[in-house]
Protein backbone atom coordinates (compact mmCIF):
# COMPACT_ATOMS: atom_id res chain seq x y z
CA UNK A 1 0.00 0.00 0.00
CA UNK A 2 1.27 3.39 -1.13
CA UNK A 3 0.97 6.58 1.04
CA UNK A 4 1.61 10.06 0.63
CA UNK A 5 3.68 12.03 1.83
CA UNK A 6 3.80 15.65 2.04
CA UNK A 7 7.09 16.95 1.34
CA UNK A 8 8.71 14.05 -0.83
CA UNK A 9 11.08 11.82 -0.50
CA UNK A 10 14.31 11.03 1.48
CA UNK A 11 17.32 9.30 0.34
CA UNK A 12 18.25 5.99 2.70
CA UNK A 13 21.44 7.43 3.23
CA UNK A 14 20.29 10.62 5.07
CA UNK A 15 18.97 9.51 7.87
CA UNK A 16 22.21 7.02 8.65
CA UNK A 17 23.61 7.40 11.87
CA UNK A 18 26.94 5.94 13.06
CA UNK A 19 27.89 5.84 16.81
CA UNK A 20 31.21 4.63 18.48
CA UNK A 21 31.71 3.60 22.43
CA UNK A 22 34.63 2.61 24.06
CA UNK A 23 33.44 -0.11 26.85
CA UNK A 24 33.77 1.01 30.66
CA UNK A 25 33.20 -1.14 33.98
CA UNK A 26 29.39 0.72 34.27
CA UNK A 27 29.19 -1.35 30.81
CA UNK A 28 29.81 -5.17 31.90
CA UNK A 29 28.19 -7.28 33.27
CA UNK A 30 28.79 -9.86 36.17
CA UNK A 31 30.35 -11.98 33.26
CA UNK A 32 32.93 -9.06 32.66
CA UNK A 33 31.22 -8.80 29.41
CA UNK A 34 29.05 -5.99 27.64
CA UNK A 35 25.42 -5.91 29.08
CA UNK A 36 23.01 -6.61 26.87
CA UNK A 37 20.38 -4.28 28.16
CA UNK A 38 23.22 -1.33 28.13
CA UNK A 39 23.84 -2.31 24.23
CA UNK A 40 20.00 -2.41 24.02
CA UNK A 41 19.53 1.10 25.17
CA UNK A 42 22.49 2.24 22.78
CA UNK A 43 20.64 0.29 20.05
CA UNK A 44 17.11 2.48 21.03
CA UNK A 45 19.11 5.26 21.14
CA UNK A 46 20.23 5.06 17.30
CA UNK A 47 17.28 3.82 15.91
CA UNK A 48 15.39 7.05 17.61
CA UNK A 49 18.37 9.11 15.86
CA UNK A 50 17.79 8.06 12.65
CA UNK A 51 14.27 8.05 12.51
CA UNK A 52 14.30 11.54 13.80
CA UNK A 53 16.94 12.41 10.99
CA UNK A 54 14.01 10.91 8.07
CA UNK A 55 11.01 11.84 9.68
CA UNK A 56 12.07 15.50 11.38
CA UNK A 57 9.25 14.21 13.80
CA UNK A 58 9.67 13.83 17.58
CA UNK A 59 9.07 9.72 17.59
CA UNK A 60 9.04 6.84 20.11
CA UNK A 61 9.75 3.48 19.77
CA UNK A 62 6.56 0.85 18.65
CA UNK A 63 8.60 -2.74 18.44
CA UNK A 64 12.02 -4.65 18.28
CA UNK A 65 12.35 -7.44 16.72
CA UNK A 66 15.30 -9.59 15.13
CA UNK A 67 17.39 -8.65 18.42
CA UNK A 68 20.33 -11.49 18.16
CA UNK A 69 23.36 -11.48 20.30
CA UNK A 70 25.97 -13.32 18.46
CA UNK A 71 29.86 -11.82 20.04
CA UNK A 72 30.70 -10.68 22.71
CA UNK A 73 32.51 -7.54 23.29
CA UNK A 74 34.75 -6.82 26.90
CA UNK A 75 36.38 -4.18 28.90
CA UNK A 76 37.76 -1.57 27.04
CA UNK A 77 36.81 -2.87 23.45
CA UNK A 78 35.51 -0.17 20.58
CA UNK A 79 31.98 -0.78 19.77
CA UNK A 80 30.61 0.65 16.63
CA UNK A 81 26.68 0.93 16.21
CA UNK A 82 25.25 1.84 12.83
CA UNK A 83 21.41 2.66 12.13
CA UNK A 84 19.21 3.59 8.91
CA UNK A 85 15.77 3.76 8.00
CA UNK A 86 14.95 0.85 5.79
CA UNK A 87 11.00 1.13 5.40
CA UNK A 88 8.67 3.58 5.81
CA UNK A 89 4.45 3.55 6.13
CA UNK A 90 1.88 6.12 6.89
CA UNK A 91 3.50 6.60 10.34
CA UNK A 92 5.80 4.41 11.05
CA UNK A 93 9.29 3.73 9.82
CA UNK A 94 11.53 0.25 10.01
CA UNK A 95 14.97 1.03 11.17
CA UNK A 96 17.99 -1.64 11.18
CA UNK A 97 21.18 -1.47 13.71
CA UNK A 98 24.14 -3.03 12.67
CA UNK A 99 26.85 -3.29 16.50
CA UNK A 100 30.38 -3.70 15.76
CA UNK A 101 33.12 -5.13 18.55
CA UNK A 102 36.64 -3.52 16.73
CA UNK A 103 39.84 -5.19 16.78
CA UNK A 104 41.67 -2.07 17.14
CA UNK A 105 45.17 -4.04 16.54
CA UNK A 106 44.20 -5.33 13.41
CA UNK A 107 41.27 -3.26 12.80
CA UNK A 108 38.83 -6.70 12.19
CA UNK A 109 35.24 -5.87 12.63
CA UNK A 110 33.03 -8.19 14.40
CA UNK A 111 29.33 -8.25 14.40
CA UNK A 112 27.93 -7.72 17.73
CA UNK A 113 24.51 -8.38 16.50
CA UNK A 114 21.17 -6.60 14.17
CA UNK A 115 18.19 -5.40 14.65
CA UNK A 116 14.95 -4.43 13.72
CA UNK A 117 12.92 -1.43 15.51
CA UNK A 118 9.68 -0.04 14.43
CA UNK A 119 9.86 4.00 15.72
CA UNK A 120 6.41 5.57 14.85
CA UNK A 121 6.06 9.66 14.31
CA UNK A 122 4.17 11.58 17.18
CA UNK A 123 2.23 14.40 17.21
CA UNK A 124 2.63 17.01 20.81
CA UNK A 125 -0.14 14.71 22.68
CA UNK A 126 1.60 11.74 21.89
CA UNK A 127 -0.34 10.03 18.81
CA UNK A 128 0.95 8.72 15.71
CA UNK A 129 1.31 11.06 12.96
CA UNK A 130 1.81 10.45 9.22
CA UNK A 131 5.60 10.53 8.34
CA UNK A 132 6.19 13.40 6.39
CA UNK A 133 9.19 11.90 3.96
CA UNK A 134 8.77 8.46 1.71
CA UNK A 135 11.78 6.61 1.54
CA UNK A 136 14.09 6.50 -1.67
CA UNK A 137 16.56 3.54 -2.05
CA UNK A 138 19.75 4.02 -4.18
CA UNK A 139 22.11 1.12 -4.10
CA UNK A 140 21.84 -2.59 -4.44
CA UNK A 141 21.92 -3.14 -0.87
CA UNK A 142 19.35 -0.53 -0.15
CA UNK A 143 17.15 -1.48 -2.75
CA UNK A 144 17.13 -5.71 -1.06
CA UNK A 145 17.06 -4.53 2.59
CA UNK A 146 13.80 -2.32 1.61
CA UNK A 147 12.56 -5.22 -0.61
CA UNK A 148 12.78 -7.11 3.21
CA UNK A 149 11.60 -4.47 4.87
CA UNK A 150 8.29 -4.96 3.09
CA UNK A 151 7.95 -8.56 4.18
CA UNK A 152 9.39 -8.17 7.51
CA UNK A 153 6.59 -5.64 7.81
CA UNK A 154 4.15 -8.33 6.57
CA UNK A 155 5.14 -10.56 9.51
CA UNK A 156 4.62 -8.49 12.30
CA UNK A 157 1.11 -7.52 10.63
CA UNK A 158 0.25 -11.15 10.98
CA UNK A 159 2.02 -11.54 14.16
CA UNK A 160 -0.45 -8.60 15.68
CA UNK A 161 -3.37 -10.35 14.05
CA UNK A 162 -2.91 -13.44 15.63
CA UNK A 163 -1.40 -12.70 18.66
CA UNK A 164 1.92 -14.01 18.48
Amino acid sequence: MAFEHPLGVKHVGSSRTIATRMLRHEDMNGSHRLFGGRLMEWIDDAAGIAARRHSGCAITTVAVDTLEFQYPAFLNDIVTIEAWVTHVERTSMEVRVDTYVENTSTGERRMINHAYLTEVCIDDDGHPTPVPYGLVANTPEEHEECAASRKRAELRKLRRTQGF
